[in-house]
């Protein structure tokens, strides 16, 4: 029965993997494609490569959608970080409604988001670009983070801070020094997921961007329109093989860390 069970689970692990993974695959492979046509494979080439290199108007929309990741994340967790333990030491009688309203937006639609945001930046005749851009997505990652630092916070132990008080620091000192870093895990986790959310977005970017601001999401989306060709699969390798290199780098780096906590636990 044990044995059953053990090939059963390693069968749906390997399902699950499959799926995963079989389509990217197939975008790297078809990124060395010689035709125009993605599907339909006519031998091995570099072709789709060396125009990528030349496509500037792809390069320059990876770096909005990389420049509006990282300020819509880091900005996000800042807000979220400062509601999440402002509204933990507040203890204020409506303290649990506030904290279903902060974690709203993540419930609503991102079409009713963009629609909502471009509305809103109408009304105020702000100019649509990077601006509003960064303004809707810190708007939509404000959650992640408020979530993430709150989870972080219940578990922390408050007498923590309470002993730093009675030694003399004030609330930002006791902030920076204790509450700080043992929240920011956290923080760092709620960036990075900020990041993805914000670099992937299509629906809430269609409707804030503005004539001469481009991502990659909605270049790729655009070009869908007049056929995908093998560079855009050029991109997405490049891509995934950037985020292969910083997994491993993050692992290497974290590698020493753990042995020697584990040489420390064992003395």
């Amino acid at each position: 029965m044990r044995q059953r069970r053990a090939i059963l689970s390693k069968t749906y692990l390997a399902a699950v993997l499959l799926i995963m993974y079989i389509p990217i695959a197939l975008v790297i492979v078809y990124s060395f494609n010689q035709n125009r046509i993605s599907s339909v494979w006519n031998g091995f080439s570099w072709r789709w490569y060396a125009e990528l290199f030349r496509d500037r108007a792809m390069w320059s929309a990876l770096w909005n959608s990389v420049f509006l990741g990282v300020a819509a994340s880091i900005s996000a967790a800042v807000i979220g970080s400062l509601a999440a333990t402002g509204l933990g030491r507040a203890k204020l009688p409506g303290a649990g409604v506030m904290s279903y309203i902060a974690i709203l937006p993540i419930m609503i639609p991102e079409i009713v988001v963009g629609m909502v945001s471009l509305a809103f930046f109408a009304l105020l005749a702000l100019p649509f670009g990077m601006l509003t851009l960064v303004i809707a997505h810190t708007a939509m990652c404000i959650p992640y983070s408020f979530i993430m630092v709150k989870a972080r916070l219940e578990g922390i132990d408050k007498s923590y801070v309470e002993a730093a008080k009675d030694l003399g620091a004030g609330e930002w000192r006791a902030f920076y020094d204790i509450t700080l870093p043992l929240i920011m895990p956290a923080v760092v986790s709620s960036i990075l997921i900020s990041f993805a959310m914000s670099f992937d977005d299509v629906i809430v970017s269609v409707f804030v961007t503005g004539v001469n601001t481009n991502t990659l999401p909605i270049r790729i989306y655009t070009q869908m329109k007049v056929g995908v060709t093998p560079k855009t699969n050029a991109m997405c390798t490049l891509l995934f093989a950037a985020t292969i290199a910083l997994v491993l780098i993050s692992a290497a780096v974290s590698r020493p860390r753990n042995a020697r906590a584990k040489s420390k636990k064992a003395v």
